[in-house]
């Protein structure tokens, strides 16, 4: 009793209270790092019971909503010469009015003979929606294990096509990682990182049974499971095939997350800061439909990690020196733990030279969140049909 007499006079209520909040936050970052976030590289593919000997033949959708050339010219020939073991097709159903454009995806075909087009004429006086797009092209798709893409992404290896068929010997679902390619600069690092941190989150959810994302760029299901639905969910949206419809067809035992380099699809970066937080804003529309326990988990991750730097800059500034000597050694056993585990997840995902931008990218995401969320008050009325 004395010595927390003393411990009161010395510090203060309100020293205490900091440096109790100060550990409370520091064990909660931690817990998330080494228990949930490190689950992605406990997984293994192999623990899960098949469900098919040998993998399926499979048709890979891609709406393709505008003239897009370079998709043309660079990307759809690396997912048209996958090397993968069994039948395979690519439908790429184009919606549009441009027939030149129209007549040079067709020729196509005669270099590529897995290439199937499906064309939906474009209407300005009807609003379709992407979903719409990808309805037909699973429709129109001659195999049941289908996997949907996006002409902003393109494989990182030959062996991605094979990667995710083996997916579906264990699972009716199938989910892969997108990346973002990697250039130089720091705006680059920033939104590789908050790629992957984003990725994270829903990764750790889904390799646990509780999926609520997958990337857009990456997954698949069979088309049993998509008519079983309905076909995809809220209509009133242009977005939510990839977590809305997910979250309603998703389950312990059907979806198979696949985690390794080979199954990686590298996506374009098209703009600057802006504009990622643009397509974090988009995407994040469906947010608040997402369930209460992810979002309680990802929230609980960033303020917990705001409130952690808060105080400990706030201990160091005006606390007695020991307390701002622990609040420098909890901050770099943090960002041990932290790279330690990132590192690890980044090798399965394919993300390269991390370190020095984590260090950056965790310091300035409380930043960047807190942007996110002002750019939030305002509703994207581009994410309503």
């Amino acid at each position: 009793m004395h010595y927390f007499d003393y411990i009161l006079e010395h510090y203060t209520w309100a020293g205490v209270a900091l440096l109790v909040l100060l550990i409370a936050m520091f064990v909660v970052q931690l817990v998330y790092y080494i228990f949930t976030y490190r689950r992605i590289v406990k997984y293994r593919i192999s623990k899960r019971k098949k469900r098919l000997t040998s993998a399926p033949p499979i048709s890979v959708v891609i709406p393709l909503l505008s003239d897009d050339y370079e998709f043309l010219g660079s990307r759809l020939p690396r997912i048209l010469t996958q090397k993968y073991e069994a039948e395979y097709e690519v439908v790429v159903v184009f919606m549009g009015d441009n027939g030149d454009f129209y007549e040079e995806l067709e020729s196509m075909r005669l270099a590529y003979p897995t290439l199937r087009v499906t064309k939906l004429q474009y209407n300005p006086l009807l609003r379709i929606t992407p979903k719409q797009v990808l309805n037909l092209g699973i429709k129109s798709a001659l195999h049941e294990h289908i996997i949907i893409t996006t002409t902003t992404a393109a494989p990182a290896s030959e062996s991605w096509l094979s990667m995710m068929g083996k997916g579906f010997m264990r699972g009716e679902i199938v989910a892969g990682y997108t990346a973002i390619e990697q250039t130089s600069g720091v705006v680059n690092s920033l939104i590789r990182m908050s790629r992957m941190q984003t990725s994270i989150y829903h990764l750790s959810g889904a390799v646990k049974g509780e999926t609520y994302n997958v990337s857009r760029s990456n997954f698949g299901m069979t088309k049993s499971i998509y008519f079983a639905a309905n076909g995809f969910s809220h209509h009133n949206m242009n977005i939510g095939e990839n977590d809305l419809f997910i979250q309603k067809i998703a389950t312990r035992k059907n979806l198979c997350v696949v985690l390794t380099p080979k199954a990686t699809v590298v996506e374009h970066q098209w703009g600057g800061l802006g504009w990622w937080l643009s397509q974090l804003k988009y995407f994040g529309s469906a947010y608040d439909q997402y369930p209460l326990n992810a979002r309680n988990r990802i929230e609980w991750d960033l303020r917990s990690q705001t409130l952690f730097f808060m105080l400990a800059l706030t201990a160091i500034v005006v606390m007695p020196l020991e307390i701002k000597l622990l609040a420098v050694v909890l901050l770099l056993i943090r960002l041990g733990v932290v790279l330690s585990v990132v590192r690890s997840i980044a090798q399965r995902l394919n993300e390269r030279k991390i370190t020095m931008c984590y260090i950056l990218f965790d310091a300035l995401n409380p930043l960047m969140m807190l942007l996110l969320r002002i750019k939030f008050l305002r509703k994207d009325h581009s994410a309503w049909k």
